[in-house]
C-alpha cells in the first residue's frame, strides 16, 4: 500500500493538475476554467495528498468562514489511486481541521460518494426543504 503525506499549504498543490481532473473527470466541475480552479483554491483551505516522491493524487477544498460554517467540495481522487481508503483519509483530515476551528455546520453535495462522507460523520439532511440555492441566470 502506497504511504500518502496530506498537505494543506496552498503553495504545495499542484493546481495545473487540479484543474485537469476537475474540469475533465468531476461531473461538478466539467469545463471549468484553470483561473476559476486558482481563484477558488486562493479563497479555500486546501488538503492535497502526495506520494513519497512529492507527486500530488488527491484534493479538497473548504469554502468557510473559519467559525460557523464549510461547504466542502472539489474531492478528487486520482483514478489510479482510488480504492484505497484515501478519499476517507482526506474527508477525515479535512473534519479534522474544521472540529480544530470550532466550525458548527459543514455541507456537502454528493451524486456517488455518500459512504467515504458517512464514514467521517456526514449524514442527509434531516429536513431538505428548509434549504434553498439561487443560481443566477443563464447558469
Amino acid at each position: 500500500m502506497t504511504d500518502y503525506v496530506l498537505r494543506s499549504d496552498l503553495a504545495d498543490m499542484d493546481l495545473d493538475l487540479v484543474h485537469r481532473w476537475l474540469s475533465t473527470d468531476a461531473y461538478w466541475a466539467l469545463g471549468r476554467s484553470r483561473e476559476a480552479v486558482g481563484t477558488a483554491a486562493q479563497h479555500s483551505l486546501n488538503v492535497g495528498a502526495f506520494t513519497g516522491d512529492g507527486r500530488q493524487v488527491a484534493y479538497a477544498r473548504v469554502v468557510t468562514d473559519h467559525a460557523n460554517f464549510a461547504w466542502l467540495c472539489d474531492v478528487y481522487v486520482d483514478r489510479d489511486h482510488r480504492g484505497r481508503g484515501l478519499g476517507k483519509r482526506l474527508v477525515g483530515s479535512v473534519v479534522e481541521r474544521l472540529d480544530e476551528l470550532g466550525v458548527r455546520r459543514t455541507l456537502l453535495s454528493t451524486q456517488d460518494a455518500h459512504g467515504v462522507y458517512a464514514g467521517n460523520g456526514f449524514e442527509p439532511l434531516p429536513d431538505p426543504t428548509t434549504w434553498m440555492i439561487r443560481t443566477p441566470p443563464g447558469s
